[in-house]
């Protein structure tokens, strides 16, 4: 068995990986507008009704076309997992495992049209898009692997007479509901770990980034992962995703997406429905107003990096995005004029350019909200950089920087999901740790200092289910830094470590007696031999 280690990112500054970025790019282009099909059982299964995917880099160009699906036809998927399910369940961990396996070798081979679709389709610069394939690819080995070490049980105390076992099943069939921000890692991490766990799985992607999640099925059908096991189903999350929650048998769901919506999923899950018999279980990462604090004694420039990558990759559309600055008095005023120019020399633009460090945001609704925010923070605060469209013909917005920020003020304690960075002042670490902590949200945070004593303080009291010491607070690796959050911001179901199988699994205890008669005894000592010599025999003399 081989042993986990995470992939390696490719390095653009290389001609020919450059060359490799470009080709896929231009084939991709020349795929857009390619409709695609729901699958249900290995059928794929066109509707009257359909939506599009759009390029956010250019306002109306279509990638993909899409089936709309309905109640009808999520019905149809449930029941084409409820049957898959009857056989998955029992598939050896080793042969569901060794899917997982070939998924990420086919993902290697397809590494720069994967890359590619991301740019496309969610406005990814390349290195944000070529981390999500790596992640994707990390989380098939290490779940891989994590289901094989499940399958060998948990380790017990002997008992005298019995035989005692715990091992630990499926559940049964579960809808996955991953977010457009990471559209191919998350995606494949919640429903990889699914189905490799024995159930069969309902994929719902993000109207947003369906084509990558299309890709995906193409590579699940590459590697021959039996039809059943995950159904693609297309379309509005009110109707088809809230039919499939409310559904008597859904055992579970998977959820990765805003607050509002993981509460939703949460309450509607909590309701027992006619003919269900279990508790159905809801896995939930719902975003987070995520911090840093930059202490007196931190090193200011290092400072300045992580806080400008943790606030401003992927045009601040992270979970874990730094969206909450936290300066100590004393380094005020030296960390801002560092800062501001580094964030003004941001190139904002399609991200097909490498050169565009930051794309666009994903849609108009995004850029409303966004733009709607950064009025009110203005209105607050004090607006340093910022703070208006970048301009060109996609969603595009100046990465903004908001001082002058108190803790009661909306854009310190509201997710906004957007290039938009609300500082505050702290009187001195006290201060900073109390301003963290002042949030419903417990996602992600980082401290900047050099101090060891200060670094101890905030291993304890700093109230986040991810927290950096002396670095950024987004790129979580798997295997490494499992990753989920407390409060707000979802179940902490640790993703990519190694209770996050369990989510998907259940206990079952087995005894077995088998009396003291039969009990295995333990072997007897063995006895040392004592040599005899042996009696000569009287044998008559010879005569001479």
């Amino acid at each position: 068995m081989k042993a986990f280690k995470t992939e390696k990112y490719n390095d653009f500054t290389k001609p020919a990986i450059r060359q490799k970025m470009e080709k896929a790019l231009a084939m991709t282009r020349s795929a857009f507008g390619k409709e695609y099909s729901i699958i249900i059982g290995g059928k794929k299964i066109k509707l009257d009704n359909k939506f599009h995917s759009y390029n956010p880099s250019k306002k109306g160009e279509i990638i993909g076309t899409f089936q709309k699906a309905d109640e009808n036809t999520a019905e149809q998927a449930m029941q084409a997992a409820l049957e898959t399910y009857q056989s998955w369940q029992y598939t050896p961990a080793k042969v569901r495992a060794n899917c997982l396996f070939k998924i990420a070798n086919i993902m290697r081979r397809r590494r720069f049209e994967l890359d590619a679709w991301m740019v496309h389709e969610v406005g990814k610069n390349w290195i944000e898009a070529d981390a999500d394939v790596a992640e994707a690819i990390d989380f098939c080995d290490y779940y891989g692997l994590e289901a094989l070490r499940y399958d060998k049980g948990a380790t017990l105390y002997t008992y005298p007479g019995e035989i005692n076992k715990t091992v630990y099943i499926p559940l049964g069939v579960g809808t996955v509901i991953p977010p457009w921000n990471f559209p191919l890692a998350i995606l494949v991490g919640m429903t990889t770990a699914s189905f490799v766990s024995g159930n069969t799985v309902i994929l719902k992607p993000s109207s947003d980034s369906p084509v990558i999640a299309a890709k995906f099925m193409e590579i699940v059908e590459e590697a021959k992962v039996p039809v059943g096991v995950v159904n693609f189903l297309s379309g509005p999350g009110a109707i088809a995703g809230d039919y499939l929650v409310r559904h008597p048998k859904t055992r579970f769901i998977a959820f990765t997406g805003s607050k509002g919506v993981g509460l939703r999923i949460i309450e509607q899950a909590g309701k027992a429905q006619p003919g269900q018999i279990w508790i159905k279980r809801v896995v939930a990462e719902m975003g987070g107003k995520d911090l840093i604090i930059v202490d007196s004694e931190a090193d200011i420039d290092s400072a300045v990096a992580g806080v400008r990558t943790s606030a401003f990759g992927f045009q601040g559309q992270k979970c874990s995005a730094c969206s909450r600055l936290i300066l100590d008095d004393k380094v005020y005023d030296e960390f801002m004029r560092k800062f501001i120019p580094t964030v003004e020399a941001i190139k904002v633009g399609p991200t097909e350019n490498q050169e565009n460090w930051m794309g666009p945001v994903i849609n108009e609704s995004a850029y409303n909200s966004i733009l709607e925010y950064i009025k009110i923070g203005a209105s607050e605060g004090r607006l340093a950089c910022g703070g208006e469209p970048a301009g060109g013909n996609g969603w595009f917005i100046r990465p903004t920087v908001i001082t002058d920020i108190e803790a009661k003020d909306r854009i310190f304690q509201e997710e906004i999901f957007g290039p938009v960075l609300a500082v505050t002042r702290a009187r001195n670490y006290d201060h900073a740790v109390a301003l963290a902590n002042d949030s419903e949200y417990g996602l992600t945070g980082a401290v900047y200092t050099r101090n060891r004593a200060k670094l101890e303080r905030a291993k304890r009291e700093v109230n986040v289910g991810n927290l950096y010491l002396n670095r950024k607070c987004t790129g979580a690796l798997v295997g490494i830094q499992p990753f989920g959050g407390f409060n707000m911001s979802g179940t902490d179901s640790k993703a990519g470590g190694p209770d996050y199988l369990l989510l998907f699994l259940q206990a079952k205890s087995l005894t077995e007696f088998i009396g003291k008669k039969n009990a295995v005894k333990k072997a007897p000592k063995k006895q040392a031999r004592t040599r005899v010599k042996p009696k000569r025999r009287k044998t008559a003399k010879k005569r001479r």
